[in-house]
């Protein structure tokens, strides 16, 4: 039996104990074990199970990954989305559709600081849900702009999702994070967009606040500075090359916890429950982690990524009827997978044929992440629409057709990205 065989039927047992409900991070780790005894044999497999989780886990870009987890668990415990939401309000709030826009700045302005997506829409579900509820809002629209708005959450840096991606592929998570900024300003912009196009084919659905004056507008501004100081310490410690992406890991953990004490909002419950919080995402994320590099190793073994790429470059198809397959896959994968499983589950097969065919493997993970967020609001199990269901009591069915204008906003971005690739790259390109 050929190695590319070989490879086939690795990730037909993979496909078949995903089905089984097996731990995906299990069941790469058991795929490549066994694939690499098929291939080599089992000395070269325990070698494999020895060596390769204790060299990726005590890679030191690795801590990146809790200390963000941690960062935003902090973030999330401790009231300040509240603040954020209430900013907007302030400022917007008396337009038409005002508390859906500023509920999707306020998701802008957590995932600055956040970096996960499913902890900012169970936030922002307990903040602006309620109170445009209040207003007499839409239901769907309350719920759409909410889930929608959560998936800025692994766009814009810093994202672990890009974490992920840039430790998977060995780019730089650095320039992955300022490539995120512009797309992720661009995806809040159309999001608000859409909010405006709704409530004008539909006044009643977003009815107008009351009216501010300029005076308590400034006053809000109080709530934004932790967001401000952190985002400008992160990304501008980054961007400015103070310190790198896996130091800005321990900087911005460190940072909300000193802003979260200046403000009085940090008690000795929060923090143990957000070291538990981060502890469980992050054992997570490593376990995935893992069983990702055994399954790449396997797969490195078996030649069949390679043969993946000869034989699509051979068809002769035109690169981007490819790059809309791939597309379509990770829609498809986003709608069972959340984004950490679907990037290490396809990273091995997909990176590969994508550097090939000449794309920027910069902008592949802008568009990779952006697309993996559609999955978070596509049934039947969008990770977003589930968790703000359970929160706020609302049927699924209702979120679902709630987050459709904001899913074709989000197929705008992905379209624009692909006509202008500098807006994923100009700046990283002035670095």
């Amino acid at each position: 039996m050929s190695p590319e065989i070989t490879g086939i039927i690795g990730l037909s047992a993979l496909v078949v104990l995903l089905a089984i409900r097996m731990w995906i991070g299990l069941a790469m780790a058991m795929v490549g074990f066994f694939g690499i005894i098929l291939l080599k044999n089992i000395d070269v497999a325990f070698s494999v199970l020895g060596t390769v989780p204790y060299k990726y886990i005590a890679f030191y870009p690795m801590s990146a990954i809790p200390l963000f987890i941690f960062m935003a668990m902090v973030i999330s415990n401790t009231g300040i989305a509240a603040s954020l939401f209430n900013t907007a309000y302030k400022w917007i709030g008396q337009l038409r559709g005002g508390l859906a826009m500023a509920s999707v700045l306020a998701s802008g302005g957590l995932a600055a600081i956040m970096g996960d997506s499913v902890a900012e829409v169970v936030t922002m579900s307990k903040v602006a849900v309620p109170e445009m509820k209040k207003h007499h809002y839409n239901t769907r629209l309350a719920t759409g702009c909410v889930a929608a708005g959560g998936t800025l959450g692994i766009l814009i840096p810093p994202s672990l999702g890009l974490i992920l991606y840039g430790i998977l592929t060995g780019e730089s998570i650095g320039v992955l994070f300022i490539a995120g900024i512009l797309p992720g300003i661009l995806l809040t912009f159309l999001f608000i967009v859409t909010i405006w196009i709704i409530t004008a084919f539909d006044p009643d659905a977003a009815p107008a606040g009351p009216k501010t004056s300029f005076k308590e507008k400034i006053i809000s501004l109080r709530g934004t500075w932790h967001m401000v100081l952190l985002f400008i310490l992160i990304i501008g410690g980054i961007y400015g090359g103070i310190f790198t992406p896996t130091e800005a890991g321990g900087v911005g953990a460190f940072g909300a916890i000193i802003l979260s004490i200046v403000s009085r909002k940090l008690n000795p419950r929060i923090l143990l429950d957000s070291l538990m919080e981060a502890t469980k995402i992050t054992a997570m994320i490593m376990l995935l982690v893992m069983g990702a590099f055994i399954l790449m190793k396997f797969l490195a073994m078996s030649k069949l990524p390679f043969m993946l790429a000869e034989t699509i470059s051979g068809l002769a198809l035109p690169r981007y009827v490819v790059f809309a397959g791939i597309i379509l896959l990770y829609v498809f994968l986003g709608m069972f997978l959340d984004i950490f499983a679907a990037i290490v589950l396809t990273i091995p097969v997909i990176f590969p044929l994508v550097t090939q065919m000449g794309f920027d493997p910069i902008w592949f993970g802008i568009v990779m992440v952006l697309v993996m967020e559609m999955g978070l609001i596509t049934p039947p199990i969008g990770l977003n629409v589930f968790a703000l269901s359970g929160v706020t009591g609302v049927p699924l069915d209702i979120v679902f057709r709630g987050v459709i204008p904001f899913f074709l906003s989000m197929i705008l971005c992905i379209l624009l990205l692909i006509l202008f690739p500098q807006l994923a790259l100009f700046i990283p390109a002035h670095m």
